[in-house]
């Protein structure tokens, strides 16, 4: 009887075993991705507008040429790839406001998967359209005349595509410090200005000398720095790159705390 007993124990009692990687897995993942790719508007700001804003000021500058031979066209375009980018995995990130706001985070307390996995998932999913973002506008660069040799189309897209990651953990810090009818109404504004002010729009030559130190204290001046200087031949500079890691890491750090503070609260 005992024995009996304590083989139906046996098979009645739950597994509890945490799922592998915390939940994070290639099928979340895809849901994720299809979900952002039917959203019209999402695809819009991050694919059509753009590539509609290199058709309106890239393609006039295709005649003239940087030092090194390239079209003024092609710093346009990457820079233009690099904004597209910044949109996309910004606006990815920042879409944990709204998900908050529905109570998708409790939700998320009652399943097996890790707050790290749900954050890992977005980021994942953030960089997965800031790709797409950046293909596509040197889809349209180079349909619109634009001609680099093989690396310099590599390297520029990389740099424009890993750089974005800064803005990956920025759309999640904003996403947890702003409520969901905030959060979206200020990325569009912000990134405009960083990108104008942070050199990105413009070379910094053109900008008043006091701007074009304020510049390189933005979050923009770092990417854009990796993502042109395949085109423009300078390389990158330590103060690029220290500005590109200091605020991946600040924004990270900053959206960590936030995340902490807002799943205590469930």
């Amino acid at each position: 009887m005992t024995t009996s007993l304590s083989a139906t124990t046996d098979r009645v009692t739950p597994d509890r075993r945490p799922p592998a990687l915390g939940g994070f897995s290639p099928a979340v993942l895809g849901i994720e991705l299809r979900r952002v790719l039917r959203n019209r508007r999402t695809l819009a700001f991050t694919l059509i507008m753009p590539a509609a804003f290199f058709l309106i000021f890239g393609l006039p500058q295709r005649g003239q040429q940087l030092p090194n031979g390239y079209a003024v066209a092609a710093y346009i375009m990457v820079s233009l790839a690099v904004y597209a980018a910044m949109v996309a995995t910004t606006s990815i990130g920042a879409a944990v406001a709204t998900e908050r706001a529905l109570g998708w985070s409790r939700q998320l307390r009652l399943t097996p998967l890790r707050p790290i996995a749900y954050v890992a998932t977005k980021v994942v999913t953030a960089m997965g359209l800031g790709l797409i973002a950046v293909c596509v506008e040197f889809v349209v660069g180079a349909a619109s005349g634009v001609r680099l040799s093989a690396d310099v189309w590599l390297l520029t897209g990389l740099g424009a595509w890993l750089g974005s990651l800064v803005f990956a953990a920025f759309g999640l810090f904003v996403g947890y410090l702003f409520p969901a009818e905030n959060a979206m109404q200020f990325i569009g504004p912000i990134l405009a200005v960083l990108a104008m002010f942070g050199g990105l729009f413009v070379p910094l030559e053109v900008l008043p000398e006091v701007l074009q130190h304020v510049a390189r204290f933005t979050p923009v001046y770092g990417v854009g720095e990796l993502a042109r200087a395949p085109l423009t031949g300078d390389g990158v500079s330590l103060a690029a790159l220290v500005n590109l890691v200091v605020w991946t890491v600040l924004f990270a750090l900053g959206a960590t705390r936030l995340f902490r503070r807002d799943t205590a609260r469930v």
